[in-house]
């Protein structure tokens, strides 16, 4: 593991919904991540390592560029500077003209003829330029300041250009996107790492009866926001689609899709544009597809309970709860060979079957609700107010442990909970509400790149 005592200098990075490679192993070679986390506000948090030479650039266009503005700079202040002198010598001229001609007509007032007079008249006229004069004069200052400002930009730019590194453009890009690839490497690692906490409820909407489920599909790309809305939790068979979350908000702009066969419980999850739900009064799964509207699998889980024989606590008919995590497809269920307990069944998406089972040794009716995370399923104590996150099971170490990360249960009847992956977000119906969390993820990165 790398340490977590970080030394300077750091970046700290926000990364989410990434994927990517690794980076460098050498400090000395370019950037390199010590330590990933989940801020508590959700977003994911890399720090990384500023490597000992910076990764900017030092090629030809930038060269290009500077000497460039130092050129047309220059040109400039020497154009404006020869104008300005040669309007000041003009001014000047204009000065010692004017003081010598006021002089021989105060010497010569007493006999001045007519024109004589028009003469002073104008020469008075005339007398406002030694304003403009002086004006001339502090152009010039300024015009002197500029261009020592400029010289010492020029200064500065080549300095900042020497630190820059020794870097060319194509191999600063080539850095950039490495550095761009561990990150989304990082923030993938971190959508796999050990549940520390859950956030405080989020409110999305208040609609339809006690128990119901909600969800996006999670193998959707970004600028998919469908929500999917199923009100009850038996004998069901209309399927809201709203357009984006917030025409779900507002409640406008869906469309409906009517189930050929009717639904049980409330475990239901939309993975990869289709539907996998659990038939009423069977331990059939069906997988229905909403783009041409039609079953396009369905198949028995071998022994598996289902009418409300083993529920979690709350019933409703949530003998059988599907899941996608970022692994996969996922069922949560219990047979009468495994005694009540809580069984994890990897199934194949196209076909349904099932890959591998784990028997986790937890009583479902003893669990409040159940959601997935990179492998591990967690386990809620209660669906009423008060519980919390008590149970974790690990499917690749075949391992458990107990947890105690609080949640909070703000409208006191959970019955459902699913995870997102691509949200990192958990999905609540909560006695009539829809309830967003985000979540709090913790993972080390490994010089291996092992989780």
């Amino acid at each position: 593991m790398w340490p977590l005592t970080v030394p300077p200098p750091l970046l700290l990075l926000l990364c989410s919904g990434l994927a990517g490679q690794t980076l460098f192993q050498n400090p000395e070679e370019g950037w390199q991540l010590y330590t990933s986390a989940q801020a508590p506000d959700g977003k994911c948090i890399c720090t990384a390592v500023i490597p000992a030479q910076s990764t900017c650039s030092r090629d030809g266009r930038s060269r290009e560029l500077r000497q460039l503005m130092e050129k047309n700079v220059s040109q400039s202040m020497e154009v404006l500077e020869l104008r300005t002198y040669r309007d000041l010598q003009y001014v000047r001229g204009m000065e010692t003209l004017m003081r010598s001609l006021d002089a021989r007509l105060r010497a010569a007032d007493g006999s001045l003829s007519a024109k004589s007079f028009q003469l002073k008249d104008r020469m008075t006229e005339l007398l406002p330029l030694s304003s403009v004069l002086e004006q001339y004069k502090a152009d010039t200052r300024t015009i002197v300041r500029l261009r020592e400002e400029v010289r010492n930009l020029s200064g500065s730019l080549a300095a900042i250009q020497e630190e820059m590194g020794a870097y060319g453009y194509e191999d600063l890009q080539q850095r950039v996107m490495a550095l761009e690839a561990r990150l989304h490497a990082c923030a993938q690692k971190l959508g796999c790492g050990k549940l520390t906490g859950v956030s405080n409820p989020i409110t999305v909407r208040a609609m339809g009866s006690r128990f119901g489920s909600w969800m996006t599909d999670t193998m959707a790309p970004s600028a998919d926001s469908r929500v999917w809305y199923m009100d009850g939790y038996y004998k069901g068979r209309r399927v809201l689609e709203f357009r984006t979350l917030g025409d779900f908000i507002k409640g406008q702009n869906f469309i409906q899709h009517l189930l050929p066969q009717p639904w049980a419980g409330t475990g239901h999850v939309v993975y990869n544009g289709s539907l996998f739900y659990n038939k009423y009064q069977s331990n059939v799964v069906v997988k229905y597809h909403f783009r041409s509207r039609s079953v396009l699998v369905q198949r028995s889980l071998p022994g598996a309970g289902y009418n409300n024989t083993f529920p979690y606590s709350w019933g409703g008919f949530s003998d059988m709860d599907f899941m996608v995590d970022e692994s996969g497809l996922w069922a949560v269920y219990t047979t009468n060979q495994n005694a009540g307990n809580i069984v994890v069944s990897r199934l194949d998406p196209h076909t349904l079957e099932v890959m591998r089972s784990w028997d986790t040794g937890y009583p479902k009716r003893s669990a409040g609700e159940a959601f997935m995370i990179c492998g591990v399923l967690y386990v809620t104590n209660s669906h009423l107010a008060g519980a919390k996150v008590y149970f974790a099971y690990f499917t690749n170490t075949s391992s458990y442990e107990y947890t105690d990360v609080p949640f909070h249960n703000q409208y006191s009847h959970i019955s459902m909970l699913d995870y997102n992956p691509r949200e990192r977000a958990l999905y609540t119906w909560n006695n009539g509400h829809q309830v967003l969390y985000n979540v709090t993820l913790f993972h080390v990165i490994s010089t291996s790149g092992d989780p």
